[in-house]
């Protein structure tokens, strides 16, 4: 995600956004897309997951303070409502979703 003004559209809309603050050469990165996959399955369009890459969008990560990668931010209405660094497991991230959204994101299966 590169378009600046396209980003803070997505998290200031009503659906909330699970955004996923990574670079290309970070390791734990890599090992959160197959999770950030199974997220997006499960919500499917309750949620949107995105990727911001912290080298492309310098401004946007220093804005949200992001000192390592991967960090992971829940938006919704422009508001933050969760925030972690590292590796965060899919069960423990779909359970933490469901805990803050509320009914709006049912899962899909």
């Amino acid at each position: 995600m590169n378009d600046n003004t396209n980003f803070h559209q997505l998290i200031n809309g009503e659906t909330p956004v699970l955004v996923d603050f990574s670079a290309e050469w970070c390791g734990p990165c890599k090992m959160m897309a197959p999770i950030l996959k199974e997220v997006a399955q499960h919500f499917g369009d309750s949620v949107k997951v995105i990727k911001v890459d912290v080298d492309k969008n310098p401004l946007t990560a220093s804005y949200y303070n992001i000192q390592g990668v991967p960090t992971l931010i829940l938006f919704k209405s422009g508001m933050i409502l969760w925030r972690q660094s590292g590796v965060v497991p899919a069960p423990y991230l779909i359970q933490t979703i469901q805990s803050l959204v509320g009914n709006k994101a049912e899962t899909n299966s």
